[in-house]
């Protein structure tokens, strides 16, 4: 499965090609996959603190928190991973994608019960973008895109895809041969007489 993953990451990530695939040794992503696969080991059978330290470790290492009893797929691969937060029973499908902060919580102590589902369960080939937080126990279907910095609070369909308000707008800057200096004198405004 080391392998699988080596493979992935080099598939998914543009940046790795060349001389620069062994470089994805030092993706702290994998080492997250590859602790909290231990970890959930051990969780499974019912070894107390020991995943859970072994957890909180590697979130210390790579900014990345996976309670060990998240259930992840194969070929799962998170770029960057700064901020990924998986709860507890949170399940991911197969060759699922996360961007940095990136999280799939609960909705809240007040409304989530004790050992029930809270996390959300993602499909297989499930992309979510960077910031996307999916709350609660919804089902994110196969194949689906949650983009960047989305709040999913319902369930999404397969085959669908997540999109955020675009609230960007285009500001043109006034034209700079008009525009005040900001104490800066260049050439031109010394021969048009500019102080």
């Amino acid at each position: 499965m080391i392998l699988e993953d080596l493979r992935t990451a080099c598939r998914k990530d543009p940046a790795l090609h060349g001389v620069h695939v062994v470089e994805v040794l030092l993706y702290p992503g994998l080492w997250a996959i590859w602790a909290h696969r231990l970890a959930h080991k051990l969780y499974r059978l019912g070894v107390p603190l020991l995943p859970r330290l072994l957890s909180q470790l590697t979130r210390a290492l790579t900014g990345i928190e996976i309670h060990p009893g998240a259930v992840v797929g194969r070929r799962c691969f998170i770029d960057h991973g700064m901020g990924v937060v998986i709860g507890e029973t949170a399940v991911l499908g197969d060759d699922v994608m996360l961007y940095h902060r990136v999280t799939l919580g609960g909705t809240g102590w007040w409304t989530d019960a004790k050992a029930a589902k809270r996390h959300p369960t993602i499909g297989d080939r499930v992309v979510l973008g960077v910031g996307a937080t999916v709350l609660g126990p919804v089902h994110v279907g196969h194949d689906a895109i949650v983009g960047a910095h989305a709040l999913v609070l319902r369930d999404v369909p397969a085959h669908s895809h997540v999109r955020t308000a675009h609230t960007a707008s285009v500001t043109h800057l006034p034209d700079t041969a008009t525009t005040p200096h900001a104490g800066v004198l260049t050439p031109s405004d010394e021969k048009e007489g500019r102080p």
